[in-house]
């Protein structure tokens, strides 16, 4: 925004102010029809689109005439009516734009003065013209016919007003229309997505689809949505996560999956977290979590490449960031023993945890060695990471999906990745040994049994499918949302296009 952007208007001002110029506009669409022209006409002999135009002639002298007729439609930003020439500014939906000119001599009285009488800024509108040049040298359309092709009966905001965040939230068509890093934000996701799946594709990777509505909520530690299917007679959930049917279509050979999809969870919501969100699975057989870290930190640069043409992304604030080169990985008891100046290991006793933790205030429902660990880390480790960092080797009871490490005894190979200080992806060496599973499981209903509303349940038909023999796999999740996050610098309600709101 420019130096001279107007203070935000408030959602109760947006909407009296609207409400006044409503009934005005309501007025026009009825002269307009008994004009004998529509409203919402159902076609127009388009020919062409503004961003099109503009490519075509890019470079045009103040007043020149190009005699290449054209017709293409906009939405009107601007508009300014004289006595014989009027102007308006069209708006195609990728923000670009082109003027029209509306001259007494090119369209006769009758038309100049129905135009003055019925054309609102906000307006749909069709043109039929020359391309030229104005004496200023702003390319335009010298019109020679035009039509409404969409009446808006309920005006724009202030285009050189800032929306306030609550009308970007709840009403995003405003804010796609006068803000261009709304704009941006849509191609970037849309870029993002296509980089996703094409650096998968390099790697010989298939994407699948499986249940969001499911019997039995599980694959995360995580409150579910609940309904019920009135055609089964039963309670089904909304999916937590896609995991546990990603590994089923391992065992059934499909060795490298990768699914983009929503998740949903039943948990509060904040600059980070959203209830309905974009999440990336991918599970690879003969795979681990090494192999795991290097594909997302491809993916991620990749994106980044995408969108940004490079590793150093600008952020929203004017923020650089380099997703560039190798990222560090850390062990998470090594790092929170450095950091704390404690010795922490995978066998340090919970009450000795506890002790500590209440010594900084800190508390955890239903506590265990895992959890006490992590928020441990969270408090001494996490506001220091500053590059990508993935966080390796996390404790066992806190990650029942999880192989066993291979040397290290009483955690798992896990690990998470944290960019611009969150939690963007984690990665495991895949638990396949369906005994240890079910073992883990019980354990998991025990902690449910307890009270623990995030517990996973004992998943019987998971079971039987890991029974008919999973190789060995790695497997990664990241929320596409927070990878938006990490590239534009923005919050999460930003990166999604119709975020939930009450």
């Amino acid at each position: 925004m420019t130096e001279t952007t107007a203070p935000a208007l408030t959602h109760e001002e947006l909407e009296r102010e609207a409400s006044e110029q409503t009934q005005v506009r309501l007025a026009k669409r009825e002269r307009l029809i008994e004009t004998g022209a529509e409203a919402y006409p159902v076609a127009l002999p388009i020919t062409t689109t503004i961003p099109a135009v503009r490519a075509q002639f890019p470079d045009l002298e103040p007043d020149a005439q190009t005699g290449e007729k054209v017709g293409l439609a906009g939405r009107i930003v601007h508009l300014r009516n004289t006595g014989k020439l009027c102007f308006a500014s069209l708006q195609a939906g990728d923000g670009s734009r082109i003027q029209a000119m509306v001259s007494l001599a090119s369209v006769g009285e009758e038309s100049l003065a129905l135009w003055k009488e019925l054309v609102d800024l906000g307006d749909h509108l069709f043109v039929l013209g020359e391309v030229i040049s104005s004496r200023r040298g702003e390319l335009s359309i010298m019109v020679e016919e035009w039509k409404v092709a969409a009446k808006a009966v309920r005006p724009l905001p202030n285009m050189h007003s800032e929306l306030n965040e609550e009308t970007r939230v709840r009403q995003r068509y405003l804010d796609l229309i006068v803000r261009e890093q709304a704009r941006t934000t849509v191609v970037a996701r849309a870029t993002v997505n296509a980089s996703l799946r094409e650096t998968f594709k390099g790697h010989g990777y298939l994407e699948v689809e499986t249940p969001m509505l499911q019997t039995q909520h599980g694959g995360a530690s995580a409150r579910p949505f609940i309904t019920h299917s009135n055609a089964f007679d039963t309670e089904l959930y909304l999916r937590i996560a896609p995991e546990l049917f990603l590994k089923r279509a391992v065992v059934g050979g499909l060795e490298r999956v990768f699914e983009i999809n929503r998740n949903f969870r039943n948990e509060g919501a904040d600059s980070t977290h959203s209830p309905e969100f974009a999440m990336l699975e991918a599970y690879q057989a003969y795979g681990d979590y090494h192999q795991m870290a290097d594909l997302t930190q491809q993916l991620i640069q990749d994106a980044a490449l995408a969108v940004a043409g490079g590793h150093v992304v600008t952020w929203a604030d004017g923020t650089e960031y380099d997703l560039g080169g190798e990222w560090d990985r850390v062990s998470m008891y090594d790092s929170l023993n450095e950091a704390s100046g404690l010795s922490v290991t995978p066998q340090t006793p919970v009450e000795e945890l506890v002790a500590h933790a209440a010594t900084l205030e800190i508390e955890v429902d239903h506590p265990t060695h895992g959890k006490l660990v992590e928020e441990l880390w969270e408090h001494y480790v996490k506001g220091g990471l500053t590059r990508p960092t993935f966080v390796m080797d996390f404790p066992v009871d806190t990650s029942p999906l999880v192989r066993d490490h291979r040397s290290i005894e009483g955690v798992v190979e896990k690990w998470d990745l944290y960019i611009r200080g969150f939690e963007l992806a984690t990665g495991y060496s895949e638990l396949v040994d369906p005994v240890i599973q079910r073992e883990r499981f019980v354990e998991q209903a025990k902690l449910a049994g307890r009270g623990d509303p995030e517990a996973m349940r004992l998943d019987e038909e998971f079971l039987r499918a890991l029974e008919h023999g999973m190789p060995p796999s790695g497997g990664m999740g990241m929320g596409i949302d927070r990878l938006l996050m990490a590239i534009t610098g923005l919050g999460i309600r930003e990166t999604i296009l119709f975020p939930l709101v009450k």
